[in-house]
């Protein structure tokens, strides 16, 4: 079910007005089956899929929280881990995995080495998990809740977090629909208590979850989707625009990617709020960054904590001095490009977030050995920012595009001309409208983070006039979330 529905609103209210009429029992068995509701909406088959990975690292808990010895304990959490992954790169890189070793194979004049799902399973379970092309689909939200089950497992396993006795709560920590499908990566730690808790009807925490809500939807429909009219359009492969075009284009693309996934963590958070839950925040104004490693304290921080806590920390992080760190840092961006897609174009993108960070720490280690210093004032606070975004910007246009068609657009923009004429579908005060639109998201952010709900007046202003100017500015399409793929 997509939030940028009627269907999801109605849903909402529904399940929230239920949510408050029932007892802390009747609660989490309606979030349970209205979360199930929720994922059965996109594709039925797959919550079984979903249900057998809950099964295994319920028992999984359990079983290492009782285990005595050390080794018992490792096993039970790597066959809990090799089911998560097992699944995960079942679905999710079969396809990929088949294409590239079978082509490199082909290319050198041999068999294929990895067999067609029809010689794996039978013919009614190949058709019910395919696409009528045949390529495998992918389970909706598949690698967001995979590495939210993963974090229960290893935090019973570091001895962080009691295993959940409770069935129905366990599940309801891998399912709960507002962050089901697209984050914020939660932990047991955060989640699991909240879940056992009963909470009151809180008007603060209503008014809050509203406006959260309220702007998510907004910076969705229409701030993002305007701008994907404009992306869409410039980086069709059949297109031929000019630099001037495709800078516009990847700019553009900047902000609708951003817009598009906070705008969807927004209304998790705010629908999450209203029924009395905590979230952990997932964005904080990243563009206002002023280094590539300031810019992923405040992008996608569910993800990039969990790369931290559960991969470049267990590979040793920055302990076994700087050519292991450096080589760590490399490794974690480029698993986190092959998480966002089963693409080459993904680990060129991971590659460059990499080599970026890479390259600031060696610049810091210089500058510092020089004693040299960079005074901190509003010029350099301005370039800092402007520099990151470009950095930024530039991996962005991997992460939309396939490498031949990233290069094809970066040749063309490292030969545009100011001179050149904008090709877009749209008109000139459409086109104003959109740069107005970044402008305004900007300020906003920069002084309005959230927008204050305390003055109750100002609330019954503020939320019907937001709604009313989504509804009448939004590009209302039902365009799917763009991190729904990963």
């Amino acid at each position: 079910m997509l939030f940028n529905t009627i269907q999801f609103i109605i849903f909402f209210i529904v399940i929230t007005l239920a949510y408050f009429s029932l007892s802390w029992r009747g609660r989490w068995i309606l979030l349970l089956v209205a979360s199930c509701y929720f994922y059965m909406v996109f594709k039925p088959i797959f919550i079984l899929i979903l249900f057998g990975t809950i099964v295994i690292d319920y028992y999984a808990g359990i079983w290492i929280e009782k285990a005595k010895d050390q080794k018992q304990r490792k096993l039970l959490l790597i066959i809990s881990l090799i089911s998560n992954i097992g699944i995960l790169a079942f679905f999710k890189y079969y396809d990929f995995l088949q294409d590239s070793v079978n082509g490199l194979l082909a290319g050198l004049d041999l068999r294929p080495l990895v067999p067609p799902l029809t010689r794996l399973m039978p013919t009614q379970v190949v058709e019910w998990i395919t696409t009528g092309s045949g390529k495998i689909l992918l389970p909706i939200g598949l690698s967001f809740h995979t590495f939210q089950a993963m974090s229960y497992t290893i935090e019973v396993y570091r001895g962080n977090q009691k295993a959940e006795r409770h069935f129905g709560i366990y599940a309801l920590y891998v399912m709960f629909y507002p962050q089901l499908v697209a984050g914020p990566i939660e932990r047991p730690q955060n989640m699991l208590f909240q879940f056992h808790s009963y909470f009151k009807y809180d008007f603060e925490q209503v008014k809050s979850g509203l406006m959260q809500m309220a702007f998510g939807l907004f910076k969705k429909i229409v701030i993002a989707d305007r701008l994907s009219l404009f992306v869409d359009h410039a980086y069709n492969p059949g297109s031929d625009h000019n630099g001037l075009t495709l800078l516009l284009a990847t700019v553009f693309y900047s902000f609708q990617i951003y817009c598009d996934f906070s705008g969807y963590s927004d209304m998790a958070i705010g629908a999450a709020r209203v029924m009395g839950f905590t979230l952990m925040d997932n964005f904080r104004s990243p563009y206002e960054a002023r280094s590539i490693p300031e810019f992923w304290g405040r992008w996608h921080i569910s993800l990039s904590t969990w790369f931290r806590d559960y991969l470049y920390i267990p590979l040793g992080g920055n302990r076994k001095g700087e050519f292991f760190k450096y080589r760590n840092q490399l490794i974690v961006f480029l698993v986190s490009g092959l998480w966002h897609g089963t693409s080459w174009s993904f680990v060129v993108w991971g590659g460059l977030h990499g080599f970026y960070q890479i390259s600031a720490s060696l610049r810091d280690k210089w500058m510092k050995k020089a004693n040299i210093s960079v005074p901190d004032n509003l010029f350099t606070r301005i370039i800092n920012i402007l520099t990151t975004f470009a950095l930024v910007t530039l991996t962005w246009v991997f992460f939309r595009n396939s490498i031949s068609r990233s290069l094809e657009i970066l040749k063309e923009i490292g030969n545009l001309s100011f001179s050149d004429q904008i090709l877009t579908p749209l008109n000139p005060t459409e086109m104003w409208f959109c740069a107005f639109l970044i402008v305004f998201l900007l300020v906003k952010e920069h002084y309005y983070e959230k927008i204050p709900t305390r003055n109750t007046v100002l609330f019954f202003v503020l939320f019907p006039l937001l709604s009313f100017l989504t509804y009448l500015l939004g590009v209302v399409t039902e365009k799917q979330f763009i991190y729904f793929q990963f």
